[in-house]
């Protein structure tokens, strides 16, 4: 075969793939989410005179044919496959499989941004509660007990809690490390399983002085195929997680009141997985990010009854906030990733209350985003 057949052989390869993509993209119907990716997608932009000159339209075409690319999950797959397994590369867009788990790289320790969240803690305690009983405790990501053993860069933890124990002068730490394993979070996703949590939210309870009030009598409520946001960086086949939620007397009790949107719902949103406005099954837990919830349990007893707490959180905390339950009359959890600081005093009143610094390692290593 001479050259100039091959030439036309794979010019005429290169306009049928071409038109035959086209056309699929012009049969498909478009498609508003990814549930892979846990995204809305590019819709097709309008065609004005304006946009066109501006070259926003070009833009946006480009964004709308990206995401619309007819099998565009099928070709993601297949490039992480061979990122995986055909080039063996450690990772895929940062994520990383280990013992079964996904994994996300989360390297290397950024010590201003741990010496800034410990400033934010401090400034905070000064501002609002400067008598109030202050504790902090640390969530370890997945990678904590995934990663360096399987030879994978990971961050120095020691000394993120270090930098942070030594700058929070007043603010006592409670370990929950020991508390933890890696099948204690889910495979596809960052966040700690709520059914596992036993061990960690008792250790709160202790380093919090209000054991005396914790219980465990749950029953357990299934919801099957969680995706978690590392199965879409991962782009891979793994096989979905099943999403338990604890309930109890105490829980089915009480309200949650958003300062946001002045509504109230239940300490478990099951809404939230048929109102089409969430693509994170993990919302269920408190109705997912907010600024300032409270929520209240009108079945307080004892020396629970009377007692507040005020949760400084990301979103580990939805999970583990409706198992303190029982020790609070009260729990307030504010989320200053979305609330700046400086108008926390138009949302709580501070009086007293035990105040709590809940956070996981990467929000610490990325503490820019606390306002």
């Amino acid at each position: 075969m001479n050259d100039k057949l091959k030439n036309r052989i794979l010019c005429a390869g290169f306009v049928l793939i071409t038109a035959g993509g086209f056309l699929l993209h012009l049969i498909c119907p478009d498609k508003m989410l990814s549930i892979s990716e846990r995204r809305r997608l590019a819709q097709a932009p309008e065609v004005t005179l304006t946009a066109v000159l501006g070259g926003k339209f070009a833009t946006s075409f480009d964004d709308y044919a990206l995401d619309q690319f007819p099998g565009r999950d099928s070709f993601r797959t297949l490039k992480a496959i061979m990122q995986y397994y055909v080039f063996r590369q450690k990772d895929n867009n940062g994520v990383f499989l280990a013992e079964g788990n996904i994994g996300k790289l989360e390297f290397p320790l950024s010590e201003s941004s741990a010496l800034r969240a410990a400033e934010k803690f401090m400034s905070l305690k000064a501002q609002y509660f400067p008598d109030s009983d202050v504790y902090l405790s640390l969530v370890p990501d997945k990678s904590y007990f995934l990663a360096e053993r399987n030879g994978y860069p990971a961050l120095d933890y020691e000394k993120m809690v270090s930098l942070l124990r030594e700058n929070t002068e007043g603010i006592q730490y409670i370990d929950l490390f020991d508390t933890l394993s890696a099948d204690k979070y889910y495979t596809t996703d960052a966040h700690w399983r709520q059914e596992c949590l036993h061990d960690t939210a008792l250790r709160l309870a202790q380093g919090l002085g209000v054991s005396n009030s914790f219980t465990w009598d749950y029953e357990e409520n299934r919801l099957k195929d969680f995706y978690g946001v590392y199965y879409g960086q991962a782009a891979l086949p793994f096989p979905p997680d099943t999403l338990v939620y604890l309930t109890s007397p105490t829980t089915e009790g009480a309200s949650v009141y958003n300062a946001e949107t002045q509504g109230t719902t239940g300490v478990y949103d099951l809404a939230k997985l048929t109102d089409g406005k969430s693509m994170d099954m993990y919302d269920v837990f408190l109705s997912g990010a907010s600024a300032v919830l409270t929520v209240t349990n009108p079945n307080a007893a004892g020396e629970a009854k009377g007692r507040e707490l005020i949760l400084f959180r990301d979103s580990f905390g939805s999970s583990i906030a409706p198992l303190l339950l029982d020790c609070y009359e009260t729990i307030t959890l504010v989320d200053i990733r979305y609330i700046a600081s400086a108008f926390l005093g138009q949302y709580v009143e501070f009086h007293g209350q035990d105040v709590l610094f809940l956070y996981s390692t990467s929000v610490i290593n990325n503490s820019a985003m606390l306002k």
